[in-house]
Parts: C-alpha cells; structure tokens; sequence
C-alpha cells in the first residue's frame, strides 16, 4: 500500500512542523519561545463569543447550506462592497472553514495537469504546495529585498506563458509584510488585460493589519473591468483572533464561486455552524478594538525591527502589514556553532537557534526564500525582548 501520486508531489506545511517541534521540545522539559506560527496572541472580541454561546442555546448546531448561512455570505458581501469596494451579492460569496480552503477549492476546481500558476517569491508555505496536488505547475518569481518584495509588471509578463491559469497576490504579504499599492496593482493590471486567459488569486488575508496611512488596496477594487478574473479571500483569523475558529470567506465570478461550492459539498461540508454564528457577530459588531490591536503589533515591530537590525549579519525588512519580520542572513551562512557544526543553510540555522537558544523561527527557504528567516511579532513585549537576546547571544556565539 502507498500514498497517491498526488501526495508524492508535495511536503507538509514546514511552518506547521516547526510549531509541533517547538511543542514536543516543550513537552520533554524544555524552555522554548516559539515565534512561528502566523496567530494572535489577543484574545476573540467577547461580544463574538457571546453571539457563538446564544447560537448554541437556540439549537443552531445543526447543518447550514453547504457555501454558509444566508445571514452571513450577506454581511460578507456587504463587507466587501462597502469596506473594500468590491461589488459583490450574497450568491457570489462562499463560507469556508478557514481561508486555506477557499484557496484549495479555487485552484482545485479549475487546475488541469500542467496548467500553470505565477506565484511571486517569498510566498505563503501553501500555495505551491496546493497548486502541486492539483497537478498544476508553480511558476516562481523571486522578488528581492530592494524592490521591496513586490512583484514587478515587466516580472508578471515574463513569468506568463500560454499555460498560466492563475496569479496569485498576497498584501499584505506573509511572510514579508510587503504591501502592494494602487499604483502597483493597475501595472499589473494592465499587463493581465493582455493576458485574458490568467485568472488571479487575492489573498488580503492580513487587510486590516498595515502601519502606514495608505488605504488598503486590492486588484478587483483598483480594476473592476477584470473583477470577472478575480477571485478575493478573506477572514476573520488575523484581524479577529479567531484562528482556531475556521471561518474565511471569497468573493467572484459566479462560476467559480459555484465550482467551489460543489467541491465543498463533496469534502469539508458547510462551516461549523456556530463559527458563522461568530463571524456573523464579528463582521456586524465593534471594530473599534482593532486600532489598538495594531497599535501593539506596530511597537512589537519597531522593537523587534529595531533589535534584529543591531545584529551583525541580519539584514531586516520593515514589514509594511501583518506581524511578521522577514530577515535575510546571507553572513551568518558558513559560520561555526560553539559545536563545532558548519550552518550549511537557513535551515541549519533556525535548528541551531531551537537548540542553543530555545527560540523557534520559521527558514526563509520554507517561503521560496533563502540565507534567512521569518520571526512572529504576534507575541508578548516581554517575550519579544527574551527572544531577541537569546537570538543575539547564539548569533554572538557564531564563529
């Protein structure tokens, strides 16, 4: 007996492996600051649990429809319509248990055996993975630190070939915190209308978690001429805290909205009916709380941009959005541990940082990166600062 070739073309989550990693370690009696997993550390918004607990009372535990409540794909719609300027209606709006499944079903509902999707490097551990399972082919663009990780329009029309199916945008960006602006969707745009046949992916997953003044943008919003191309995902995990409550959520053309849903009726089913109870009150109740929410992750950044920037070696991008800080070591590579062990590669890296200093970061080559790491501010000042001086002091130990 074996696995399916399906299987045999792609790894597990290495992000996810860290943090299991980091678990165990813990389990067996070590002390291990783990800065990898993508989650708030604040609590859900009491008045969401509150609407969860009332739904459980009034019996709503049963089945919903399988692309989620009536109630919910309406305020959904109304979000993207009024808060992003996106035209949307309740029928073309799906529900999914989280955001990674309305990326599955997408790519899985519409990918062929050598179909291709563009994905600009560093991406999210998933997508090239995702498009693998489906047989597809990930077309990796490399973007570099200078050009502020984002994706060029002279990049996208090299990188698309009469077999791209797909283009795949994330702003803000993970694991980078790159942020595409309006001016660099409508150059994107404008090379997409030359190529009717791409389709794109918006993740705007981490939307309400930026640090400079500049509105939120997103490719449909900037050109809606192509919003029949454009499918839109979102959720409530980061800007809600409400990860392990599984609710995400897209936008687009019907067809696809439709497609999406005949593959969740034959996989997930519809979403836990008491976390669209949830999201229903998270998207209709205060959003006040968010500003401080980013008010915290904005002094973690300066902390920890600030703190990783006086390490020899480390060569930090200011994040633009999101909590993460995304650092190139390219120095550090072909150093000596105090064991005498040679850090071949980034990977090498983060397991001697786990080891000699109990602190958990996630290899830049997980993303498509390389020679660094992704390190998660989404954590306590306190814990933050105990993290970077054990960082610096095994960086420090290098020889």
């Amino acid at each position: 007996m074996h696995p399916s070739k399906a299987m045999g073309r792609i790894a597990a989550s290495r992000t996810t492996a860290i943090t299991d990693l980091a678990t165990s370690l813990r389990a067996a009696g070590r002390d291990i600051i783990s800065l990898s997993v993508g989650e708030p550390d604040f609590d859900t918004p009491p008045h969401v649990i509150d609407a969860a607990n009332d739904a459980m009372r009034a019996g709503q535990t049963r089945y919903t429809p399988v692309a989620g409540t009536a109630a919910l794909r309406a305020a959904v719609a109304d979000m993207f319509t009024q808060d992003m300027s996106i035209a949307a209606t309740p029928d073309g709006v799906i529900i999914t248990a989280g955001g990674k499944p309305a990326i599955f079903h997408a790519l899985a509902a519409t990918l062929d055996p050598g179909d291709e999707v563009v994905i600009p490097a560093p991406y999210w551990v998933s997508y090239p993975e995702i498009v693998r399972y489906c047989g597809g082919e990930a077309r990796i663009v490399p973007t570099s630190q200078s050009a502020g990780y984002r994706l060029s329009a002279m990049q996208l029309a090299d990188a698309i070939t009469p077999r791209s199916r797909w283009l795949i945008l994330n702003s803000p960006g993970n694991p980078t915190g790159a942020i595409y602006s309006a001016d660099d969707l409508a150059a994107l745009a404008d090379v997409l209308r030359a190529h009717p046949h791409v389709m794109v992916l918006s993740d705007d997953i981490y939307r309400p978690i930026r640090y400079g003044d500049a509105p939120h943008a997103s490719l449909a919003q900037i050109a809606p001429d192509l919003a029949d191309r454009v499918l839109t995902v979102n959720g409530l995990a980061k800007s809600h805290a409400m990860t392990g409550w599984r609710i995400g959520y897209a936008t687009g053309p019907q067809w696809l909205i439709s497609a999406m849903a005949k593959l969740q009726s034959h996989s997930a089913g519809n979403p836990s009916s008491i976390s669209q109870a949830g999201a229903l009150a998270a998207l209709q109740g205060p959003q006040d709380f968010l500003t401080g929410w980013v008010m915290h992750f904005a002094r973690r950044r300066t902390l920890v941009c600030g703190a990783l920037s006086a390490m020899p070696g480390v060569v930090v991008f200011p994040p633009e959005g999101a909590f993460y800080a995304y650092c190139e070591t390219p120095d550090l590579i072909g150093k000596t541990t105090p064991d005498g062990n040679i850090i071949g590669d980034d990977e090498a890296l983060c397991r001697y940082l786990i080891e000699e200093a109990g602190v958990a970061l996630v290899p830049a080559s997980s993303f498509g990166g390389e020679n660094g790491f992704r390190l998660s501010f989404a954590a306590s000042d306190d814990v933050l600062d105990q993290a970077l001086k054990r960082i610096g002091a095994a960086f420090a130990r290098l020889g």
